[in-house]
């Protein structure tokens, strides 16, 4: 199997997307972050010390995509035309999940930019809260569904 990210030097490279055409992709990522019962009461009630928790955790995570390529060697610079994070409670579990929707029209895809969105998105909630509870576990982070471009679309399987 070829590496695209290796080239024939077996030297790491940045894959040339030049000669492919540019495409509407879409991009959706999500996962979870579970904590205490007392510090999802601070986050639901905007108690916490550092702020409005989901708020500014909404807005690293539409920092995070726009800085995907800083952080990842390999990824290209794109311009993403939206970003769209939604936060849901589950109550029973002490939990927030986190949604990512990331857009662009480009020749290549957005799926790094919507999982480092969701990442960046929790770990700004587990940076606000960790002073009432360190034992936070942020899991299940993954790419629901992504479309676009030359290899379609593609839906997790649970």
């Amino acid at each position: 199997m070829n590496l695209s990210h290796i080239n024939e030097k077996n030297h790491p490279t940045m894959v040339d997307v030049s000669l492919k055409n540019e495409t509407k992709r879409v991009a959706i990522a999500t996962g979870k972050i579970t904590m205490s019962a007392q510090a999802y009461q601070a986050v639901i009630e905007n108690t916490a010390h550092k702020g409005p928790v989901l708020q500014t955790a909404i807005i690293a995570a539409i920092m995070g995509a726009k800085k995907t390529s800083d952080l990842i060697p390999m990824c290209h610079p794109l311009f993403i035309s939206g970003v769209d994070v939604m936060v849901d409670q589950d109550n029973e579990n002490y939990t927030f999940i986190l949604k990512s929707i990331v857009k662009t029209e480009g020749k290549t895809g957005v799926e790094m930019e919507a999982l480092m969105s969701v990442s960046i998105g929790l770990l700004t909630i587990y940076d606000m809260v960790k002073a009432i509870d360190k034992g936070m576990v942020i899991t299940e982070v993954r790419l629901e569904s992504k479309s676009g471009g030359k290899s379609g679309d593609y839906y997790f399987n649970a």
